[in-house]
């Protein structure tokens, strides 16, 4: 049950940020090891750079799948 909620926690947590507009870091790199493994990730300024950018429409958004 402790796990349970641990989870739902972490949801929660991921949740609210991406509606406020905080990127999430660990989800990008667990999604990049996943699907892309031969690709080495960002590091987190570039990525979070990146979000930002494409978030307020900067030109030359690049896009994941």
């Amino acid at each position: 049950m402790l796990e349970e909620i641990s989870k739902a926690g972490r949801y929660l947590s991921q949740t609210l940020r991406l509606m406020v507009g905080v990127p999430d870091y660990p989800t990008y790199v667990a999604h990049m090891k996943a699907t892309h493994p031969d690709i080495a990730p960002m590091s987190y300024e570039e990525f979070f750079v990146e979000r930002l950018n494409a978030r307020y429409g900067a030109k030359g958004r690049a896009s994941c799948c």
